[in-house]
């Protein structure tokens, strides 16, 4: 399976701006900017992505994790707080409540553990990156 999305940039760096697409549809031409990342400007940026990319990937395994260990959750909502620190993603923190009907602390914060461990998006943040590069006229 392959998922993509695109970043158009137009302009400078800090005075500059672009939108962002997303192959589902979801994000369509969706403005982002310096302002949108280090101010309060209109539009997503980067971090905030990452985050509800995080968040959502962290929240599905842990319902597929409860599952197998014999568990259906009634709610699960996570909040995930990306650390962005002189140029750098230094962390990211998530922050799960469940609704768990049976379960005990123990074994709660076992699937939880495992979630973090093992999902994709968790998984991504210590991969290896790599690009590729055209210039186009």
């Amino acid at each position: 399976m392959l998922r993509n999305a695109t970043a158009v940039w137009n302009g400078s760096g800090k005075e500059g701006n672009g939108h962002l697409t997303t192959q589902s549809g979801v994000l369509e031409q969706t403005q982002y900017s310096f302002n949108s990342r280090f101010a309060e400007g209109k539009g997503t940026n980067p971090e905030e992505l990452v985050a509800a990319a995080h968040a959502g990937c962290f929240t599905m395994k842990l319902s597929f994790v409860l599952n197998e260990a014999g568990f259906t959750a009634d709610n699960l909502e996570t909040k995930c707080e990306i650390t962005f620190e002189n140029g750098t993603v230094t962390k990211s923190h998530l922050t799960v409540k469940g609704r768990v009907p049976n379960i005990d602390e123990a074994k709660w914060q076992e699937c939880v553990k495992n979630a973090e461990e093992n999902c994709p998006i968790s998984k991504l943040l210590k991969a290896t990156i790599t690009s590729e590069a055209q210039l186009t006229q």
